[in-house]
């Protein structure tokens, strides 16, 4: 894609504060996807009932056992975690993005709308995140590698969602209560992906907001 040069649409600003709130936001919701992986493997040990899965088929589903009805107020609570935890994580990228064209001088190679449409996109949804992440490291070193950490981020994210964690997988909450019982393993390890990919994003924000912000420093902002 074409950079072109262009003269910065907002004044750049640190982004410690927004930097923070992403950072908690992620450790709240690698808690949230840590206790959801408890629960499968609570699930698995119980076994499935001798009345089967929750969703009998063809529109019929028998009543929810204690430990499913609790796996449904789990899972609700950290869909929630994660829409909030997404929300905070997009307006400290706004904000690095924003400063990064400040600092460049140039327009970003993924517009406005890639920084949304990026993640829900199929096929796109596989790079352009990682894309709009690393313009964001090159305004700042744009002769040096990007940190392993990125990739690290990166790879974990896309593991959790090749293994159905949830995010975009197409079953619903019966539904992954009846795979927790007949094979858990798919599940947990994309839960661990999860958790493992938070950690790395948190990483990730600080090694690149703590440049940014220096660089910024030096810059007179």
């Amino acid at each position: 894609m074409t950079v072109r040069s262009v003269a910065p649409t907002a004044p750049a600003a640190p982004a410690v504060l927004p930097a923070r709130c992403a950072v908690a936001a992620l450790a709240l919701a690698a808690l949230a996807w840590a206790v959801r992986a408890v629960w499968h493997l609570r699930l698995f040990l119980a076994g499935e009932p001798a009345s089967g899965p929750p969703d009998q088929g063809g529109g019929t589903h028998r009543p929810l056992t204690a430990l499913e009805d609790s796996y449904h107020q789990v899972a609700a609570a950290g869909g929630v975690v994660t829409a909030v935890c997404a929300v905070v994580f997009l307006f400290w990228l706004d904000r690095v993005r924003d400063n990064a064209r400040a600092l460049s001088g140039s327009a970003p190679r993924y517009g406005s709308f890639w920084l949304f449409l990026g993640w829900i996109v199929p096929v796109a949804n596989l790079w352009i995140p990682r894309g709009v992440v690393a313009d964001v490291h090159r305004s700042v070193f744009p002769g040096r590698p990007l940190p392993a950490v990125v990739n690290w981020w990166w790879g974990l994210w896309l593991a959790g969602l090749a293994g159905g964690a949830g995010i975009v997988h197409a079953d619903d909450t019966d539904e992954v209560i009846a795979r927790a019982y007949t094979g858990v393993l798919p599940l947990l390890a994309a839960d661990l992906a999860v958790v493992a990919a938070a950690v790395a994003a948190a990483l990730m924000i600080r090694t690149l907001t703590a440049a940014q912000d220096e660089h910024l420093a030096r810059q007179g902002y």
